[in-house]
């Protein structure tokens, strides 16, 4: 399955998209060891593909039409600039996909959506452990100093 990025369509989630979006989904979350209830995962997918819910999914599809990996962005404001900024909160290649270029195409297509709903920056985080993709990272963005807490309610 791993190609060169240009043999891959990179686009907006649509509707009819959810079965080839799940596996890959599901895919991800068991790469964090992480699970979600069904209904969230529903109102997930759909707050991806509505365009006035702040959210935004993309996904990459192969020649033959396969999802391939997936991004999911959250568009919020900042009181640090007038500008909105871009959360990328998910990213996934399929492992099969992987090593060909595909998760920095991703990354130009999150640019460019952000670029395009007026949005100052993007921002992410990763896990300490996740060496592979923190080697992409490094060449698509730049390390910062945070330190991320959180306290469930």
């Amino acid at each position: 399955m791993t190609a060169e990025p240009s043999s891959y369509t990179i686009r907006p989630l649509r509707e009819g998209d959810r079965a080839s979006w799940q596996p890959l989904w599901e895919a991800y979350l068991r790469f964090y060891r992480a699970s979600v209830p069904a209904p969230a995962s529903d109102a997930t997918f759909a707050r991806l593909c509505d365009a006035d819910s702040g959210l935004l999914g993309l996904v990459a599809l192969d020649g033959e039409g396969a999802a391939a990996g997936l991004a999911h962005l959250v568009f919020h404001q900042t009181t640090w600039d007038t500008r909105p900024i871009c959360y990328l909160q998910d990213l996934f290649v399929d492992p099969r996909a992987r090593g060909g270029g595909l998760g920095a195409a991703l990354f130009d297509a999150i640019y460019a959506a952000a670029r395009e709903r007026g949005a100052g920056r993007v921002y992410w985080h990763t896990q300490q452990f996740n060496g592979p993709a923190r080697s992409l990272y490094d060449t698509v963005g730049r390390l910062t100093s945070f330190v991320v807490y959180r306290h469930d309610l």
